[in-house]
């Protein structure tokens, strides 16, 4: 028995050791050791369909590239405020008093008429999908701006000069920026619930947790609009797929499965939990690989094991923390609302459990197995420091071949 499971093992490490060596990958890549500072830049590549110029507004919104090109997502974004501008300034003359209809598109809808002010309300409904695909457009247009206005800059500041590296320092700074404010919403959101912090059983007390303060409604729906924007451009390829492109896949439609669903049956609540879970770590993860983009070595060591202590503890302890209150406090919601009765605006019938269960396991084992990649680049970077090693392993820039036999 002991031999047959020897092929097996040696299979797992090679394909561990393999994932951990490959500069592509979004996780091991960017802590691989990198061609040295105000490198000759790389040639300029051909132009190609991921291009981040504009064809014109309605080439773009046919092609979709509206994402990846600011200018276009930019223009999509006015038309709907111009509107509902002079929807605001003409209405008194031509329909009084008759609601803004491009409201929805930039503000949340469907207040509890019966709320107060001082304490407002909202519920949940289908002009939510107006605005999260308005905010589609409105992530779009941010994520690329701040990495092409704001973080190629700063990144060729620091002598990066290759496209392929150029785009990878901006996609962690607008992870580092689009982290830390969710993250810190986030928190902020939660401390005003009753669930602050990790009160497990309040997941489930008094549910249907159906009325929404207002800044959680607005936190889930822009969290939506995020994950939807990112799966876009990985599922279109509107951007140079990477190679570990499954994984990312397989993520990003687990997270939607936990937001679309947290947020249809009125489990918003654990929703925010998970969300802070994910996104706290990610502001480290991803400011760790920048200081290793720029060779600050010794600075990379310290803050990645300030990022190993918080993943653990978030990624993998409190996620632990609410599987063990799906499986054992589940029995906490009412009798009443243990039936299956959308028009109620309850659905934790028995079967419930498990598929609250089932998609935060799998981001468990997903976790688990990124985390055994940190714990191997920990161990690399602590036995065998390089912080000389002029070697070129960067992530894949676009470069041809040719131009790559010199790093």
């Amino acid at each position: 028995m002991a031999g047959s499971n020897t092929p097996k093992r040696r299979t797992r490490a090679s394909t561990l050791q393999k994932i951990e060596t490959d500069p592509g990958h979004h996780l091991a890549g960017p802590f691989r050791p990198q061609t040295p500072l105000d490198a000759p830049p790389s040639p300029r590549p051909k132009k190609s369909s991921r291009s981040k110029a504009s064809r014109g507004l309605w080439d773009d919104i046919r092609t979709l590239r509206w994402v990846v090109v600011p200018s276009s997502s930019l223009k999509l974004l006015l038309i709907p405020v111009v509107l509902w501008a002079n929807w605001e300034l003409l209405s008194p003359f031509v329909a009084k008093g008759q609601p803004n209809p491009f409201r929805a598109l930039l503000l949340i809808s469907h207040k509890i008429p019966t709320s107060t002010p001082e304490d407002p309300r909202y519920q949940k409904g289908y002009l939510d999908l107006v605005f999260v695909a308005y905010y589609i457009i409105f992530w779009s247009f941010f994520r690329q701006s701040i990495t092409i206005y704001v973080c190629r800059p700063i990144a060729r500041w620091f002598g990066i000069n290759k496209e392929g590296k150029l785009d990878r320092f901006g996609e962690q700074a607008y992870a580092v920026i689009y982290f830390s404010i969710m993250g810190s919403w986030g928190l902020r959101i939660m401390s005003q619930l009753p669930t602050w912090w990790y009160k497990t059983d309040r997941f489930w007390i008094d549910y249907p947790h159906w009325d929404m303060i207002p800044e959680l409604k607005c936190y889930y729906l822009m969290q939506g609009a995020y994950w939807c924007q990112q799966l876009m451009v990985l599922v279109l390829g509107l951007e140079k797929p990477r190679k570990d492109y499954k994984e990312l896949v397989a993520h990003h439609f687990v997270t939607l499965w936990l937001v679309g669903w947290s947020y249809l049956v009125n489990m918003t609540l654990i929703g925010n939990a998970v969300y802070i879970s994910m996104d706290i770590p990610d502001v480290l993860l991803a400011f760790s690989k920048l200081l290793n983009y720029i060779q600050y070595d010794k600075t990379k060591i310290f803050s990645f094991l300030i990022f190993l202590v918080v993943w653990s503890y978030f990624r993998h302890w409190l996620n632990i923390v609410m599987l063990h209150s799906i499986w054992t406090q589940f029995d906490l919601i009412p009798e009443y609302a243990k039936v299956w009765s959308p028009k109620d605006g309850v659905w934790m019938t028995w079967w419930m459990k498990y598929q609250i269960f089932v998609p935060v396991l799998l981001l468990q084992f997903l976790n688990l197995f990124w985390y055994i990649l940190i714990l191997r680049i920990l161990v690399r970077a602590v036995t065998a420091f390089q912080a000389d090693d002029d070697r070129s392993d960067d992530e894949d820039d676009g470069e041809p071949e040719d131009n790559k036999k010199d790093d």
